[in-house]
């Protein structure tokens, strides 16, 4: 594994930096939190924190909303606060991602404020500014992804602004060479401060149609999705002139050595894969979402691999994941014997693997009632992320070891029994399952650098094998609740089942039959 870059060989964990640790007790995750933690993390082995925004924001979008780029929200500490955790998670053996977010600032960030000053302003044009219709009416038909019309009429300068998310994040100008200079500077800065690299966000939506067309209407949509997917973004993102900056954020993070940069893309396998560059100068590893937005079949989850691997570009790293801060958790879209399954395949598949907190404990969404909605896409159109973005459950303490205050969301009711004190403990928890996962990948190189092969299997298994240097292994997995049998006869060997879904399956010997109960998910060491 000596020639893959750390990228390629590491697993990601994903930080909300709000809700993993508390270290001053106003209930709201901080740097010191994770400074704290940050010993759990590498004992769970992983390679790579990423953490979401901390940026100072006025928090409509809790950190989405960016008002400046080089510094850090005194919610979260300070950049003293952040030079020390780069040193603590370097002095791990660990990599720091930040997120960054360019397509869009703050409405109070001191650009927007100049640029709604004056039609005139010089910094006017750093935004996306339109004239209403004769009747008043917004440019076009394009739709926030919050709910509602993405333009807001600015009654100063008589002109609407585009905000593809809320009015309060209007979008940037990227077809303006001094926003590009801008932030690319605002990348050098925290890549001289010694971060690792950078989660883009909504890569995908940075470029918008020159022509303002309207987009038009999705002939798939179905009643009760978000309003944003009565139309096809087919003007308003993914045009052809965004990878022109993808490749200069490529050229930025390669002036310092061993640096990533990966995409929040969610598109289609076949557009998703030209992110990646036609030369392999896009982003490092485009996000790859397949795990989140399929359905838990099989037949789907097989034939999505498949594909991925079939579309990738000669050098492409792949990569996938199963959880984020935007979507429901695992454990919760498919119950928890099902995430133990997940978990295996996460782990096992070819490419990097990025982890969201506290999937690794079998966390699931914690009920929100409306009237304690923080989420904005909650309040907007009813469709609140909060419950994915509960407090890390460190203990049976209260509030969960996460605060001494009171915690800005609610701390599930499980967390006496599902915490990461108890689970370290109990050798058949969740957080035991990955850490053997984890374990078995960084010892074996096969899980990394290994020739990836499927195989043909019926009902609801999904089979594969794992081939470096000789060794040879096989990962079977029951995305199903019946029981399930695998003929090992093509791949001509038996072999030792060296971890399983069900601890007590380790140990087994399996020759020309492979039975699978429920939900269950073996790896096998091939003879």
């Amino acid at each position: 594994m000596s020639g893959q870059a750390w990228w390629q060989r590491g697993v990601v964990y994903q930080i909300y930096p709000r809700s993993f640790a508390d270290s001053n007790g106003d209930g709201v995750g901080d740097l010191r939190g994770i400074l704290e933690r940050v010993g759990y993390l590498a004992e769970l082995g992983v390679d790579a924190v990423w953490i979401s925004p901390i940026y100072p924001s006025p928090m409509a979008d809790f950190g989405y909303d960016v008002s400046n780029y080089t510094d850090i929200h005194p919610l979260f500490g300070s950049l003293d606060d952040l030079r020390e955790l780069v040193h603590r998670v370097h002095a791990l053996g660990m990599k720091l991602i930040l997120d960054f977010v360019p397509n869009h600032t703050s409405n109070e960030h001191p650009w927007f404020l100049e640029a709604k000053s004056s039609r005139t302003n010089e910094k006017r044009q750093f935004y996306l500014w339109q004239d209403a219709k004769p009747d008043g009416s917004p440019p076009n038909n394009w739709l926030s992804v919050f709910g509602g019309s993405a333009w807001t009429w600015d009654e100063t300068t008589g002109q609407y602004y585009y905000h593809a998310f809320l009015p309060e994040q209007p979008d940037l100008n990227w077809r303006h060479p001094e926003v590009r200079r801008q932030m690319y500077a605002a990348m050098r800065f925290w890549l001289e401060l010694g971060v690792d690299g950078f989660r883009v966000d909504v890569l995908w939506h940075l470029i918008k149609d020159a022509e303002w067309r309207d987009n038009p209407p999705n002939p798939d949509y179905r009643a009760g999705e978000p309003p944003y997917t009565t139309l096809l973004p087919a003007y308003s993102t993914d045009q052809p002139e965004v990878f022109e900056i993808v490749r200069e954020m490529r050229r930025v993070v390669e002036e310092y050595d061993g640096r990533v940069l990966i995409g929040e893309i969610y598109l289609p396998i076949s557009r998703l894969v030209s992110y990646y560059g036609a030369a392999g100068d896009g982003a490092h590893l485009p996000f790859n979402f397949q795990l989140i937005v399929l359905p838990w079949r099989a037949s789907d989850i097989a034939a999505a691999v498949s594909e991925y691997e079939a579309a990738l570009p000669p050098g492409a790293w792949p990569n996938w994941v199963l959880g984020n801060h935007d979507q429901a958790r695992i454990a919760t879209r498919i119950g928890l014997r099902q995430a133990r399954v997940a978990a295996m395949l996460l782990l096992t598949l070819r490419g990097t693997p990025t982890l969201y907190y506290g999937d690794e404990l079998g966390l699931r969404d914690v009920p929100i009632l409306p009237e304690q909605y923080q989420d904005p896409q909650g309040k907007n159109i009813g469709l609140s992320r909060d419950p994915a973005r509960t407090p890390m459950q460190w203990s049976a303490a209260h509030n969960a070891g996460f605060t001494t205050g009171r915690p800005w969301l609610p701390v599930a009711d499980d967390y006496e029994h599902v915490n990461v004190e108890r689970e370290l403990a109990d050798p058949d928890s969740m957080l035991s399952l990955y850490r053997r996962l984890i374990a078995l990948r960084r010892s074996e190189p096969a899980f990394v650098a290994g020739h990836y092969r499927p195989i043909v299997a019926g009902g609801d298994i999904v089979a594969y094998t794992r081939e470096h240097d000789g060794r040879r292994w096989l990962v079977a997995l029951n995305l199903g609740g019946q029981p399930a049998e695998l003929s090992l006869s093509a791949l001509g060997a038996g072999g030792e089942i060296v971890v399983g879904t069900s601890r007590q399956r380790q140990g087994q010997r399996v020759a020309e039959q492979l039975a699978l109960a429920g939900d269950d998910g073996v790896i096998v060491r091939l003879d």
